[in-house]
């Protein structure tokens, strides 16, 4: 029997979810408060230049792959992949190292760092590849709502991985700082300190290594076009500048929304928006997680974000750039044990015109610079300029170059913009860390407690942070919601 569901957001999850419920046959509308659809995957264009505002990793691409055939489709039908190489470089103060795009490429640069070290980067990796396995295909595809999802026959053989740590397993095998930055790097994707990460995790670097970086040309946002090109196929209306003021509950059922002050009457709520900001939307005694349960979480960073336009080809940068040429564990602890902007920042640069002609005028370059923080500071344009300045002076030193003088345009987005535009909970940018305690079952739910036929969906639920687990987000939230119907 056709159900009429009303989802809260546009983002991966939600447009993933859409086309899920939509293909089962169910009536479904997108509510999204910004003007285009992809929530935080949204693109600016100016001067002839087109910056992904959000996600500009295109990691797993199985994932995506796994997604458009469930609808008989291909990415390919899309968008078009260039797998980069130089996948990424990475700046040290006094070396860079490269990450190529196979195996052989990586061994070879471990082994010119710290000679020995590509049998033990085999090694780690094969590791790496089988948890991989197991994570995406026993794991992730579990909706979260008991402990004994966790307990499988493969994940009993490496319970010891839940307790130890990514970054006890790499040191006990690599000792070169670079190696070690390197190797802890990827679960950066996951929002949380690789010393609280769980060794298990070790799979990032299978997705890194193993699986290679990716570009969609035309940018990330191209995946967003896609899949809302796939929702409106399958019959999902998708209405934009349309902010959703409160979810209806009657007799502890949700019974839809309400939009500019209209009631929408459905069967069933889903929400992809922030999860913290989808609770304010009921009533009090309709809200399962208290503000302290949330103000007790671990947080993945926020961001302060520059989006620059170039007038010139910069040189000695590839697509994708990490700067860690200062303190990465001072910096970690600034964003997570001691909430603070860092006195000196790794940062990450992203040049997706070195690749892709189509993101910057001729002879341009399009530059987007990300600054790791912690959620919740105090956001001001002085703090801003400052750490503008404070980056720019460095980038131009490690890159051997002048770069500031040929900036045509600066834009820049952090904690206030996170807040406003996204309604994110301390303007957190990833979501919750996914440390040992906010694992699988330990994390908010798929399917409210108190309020029946409302159920969530994105990075503050299962499986956690990042693109791919926000498509399997929404395949799990349609799956639990076509299973209660």
């Amino acid at each position: 029997m056709q159900k009429k569901i009303v989802i809260i957001g546009s983002g991966f999850s939600s447009l993933a979810a859409s086309c899920h419920l939509s293909k089962a046959g169910h009536d479904v509308t997108i509510f999204e408060k910004n003007t285009t659809a992809g929530g935080r995957a949204r693109q600016l264009k100016r001067d002839g230049f087109t910056f992904d505002m959000g996600p500009s990793w295109y990691w797993m691409p199985d994932i995506f792959d796994t997604f458009f055939a469930d609808f008989g489709k291909k990415t390919s039908d899309y968008y078009s992949l260039n797998k980069l190489d130089p996948a990424y470089k990475i700046f040290f103060s006094d070396d860079i190292i490269t990450i190529g795009d196979s195996m052989e490429k990586i061994c070879a640069e471990f082994e010119r760092i710290e000679p020995g070290s590509a049998k033990h980067l085999k090694k780690f990796i094969g590791k790496a590849q089988k948890n991989y396995d197991i994570a995406i295909n026993k794991i992730v595809l579990r909706p979260g709502l008991s402990p004994l999802e966790l307990i499988t026959p493969e994940t009993a053989m490496r319970v010891d991985q839940f307790f130890k740590t990514i970054s006890g397993q790499v040191r006990m095998k690599f000792k070169n700082p670079k190696l070690i930055s390197t190797l802890e790097f990827p679960v950066l994707f996951l929002g949380a300190k690789p010393s609280d990460t769980p060794s298990f995790y070790s799979f990032m670097n299978f997705a890194d290594f193993g699986l290679g970086t990716w570009h969609p040309k035309g940018g990330m946002y191209l995946i967003i076009v896609a899949m809302q090109q796939l929702a409106q196929s399958l019959g999902v209306r998708i209405h934009t500048e349309r902010p959703v003021e409160k979810i209806l509950v009657k007799d502890k059922k949700a019974i839809g929304i309400e939009v500019s002050g209209e009631k929408i009457y459905a069967d069933i709520v889903l929400s992809g928006a922030d999860y913290h900001h989808s609770e304010t939307l009921l009533d009090p005694e309709y809200r399962q997680y208290s503000e302290a349960y949330w103000s007790g979480r671990t947080f993945a960073p926020s961001s302060l974000l520059f989006y620059i336009g170039f007038d010139k080809k910069l040189k000695n940068v590839e697509h994708h750039n990490l700067f860690f040429d200062t303190d990465f564990e001072r910096h970690a602890q600034e964003i997570y044990d001691n909430p603070q902007w860092p006195k000196n920042p790794l940062f990450y640069a992203n040049f997706p015109s070195v690749t892709d002609d189509e993101m910057a005028p001729q002879g341009c370059e399009a530059g987007f610079f990300l600054i790791p923080i912690a959620p919740g500071l105090s956001d001001t344009p002085e703090l801003r300029s400052k750490y503008f300045e404070l980056i720019m002076d460095r980038f131009q030193t490690l890159t051997a170059q002048d770069a500031r003088n040929n900036i045509i345009f600066k834009e820049s987005f952090c904690v206030n913009d996170f807040i406003e535009q996204y309604n994110s909970y301390n303007g957190n940018a990833y979501g919750l860390a996914n440390t040992l305690t906010q694992t699988a079952f330990l994390r908010p739910k798929l399917k409210s407690s108190k309020v029946k036929q409302l159920y969530f969906t994105g990075q503050l639920t299962v499986p956690g942070p990042g693109v791919p687990p926000a498509l399997i987000s929404g395949k799990l939230v349609a799956d639990l919601i076509l299973k209660h119907i």
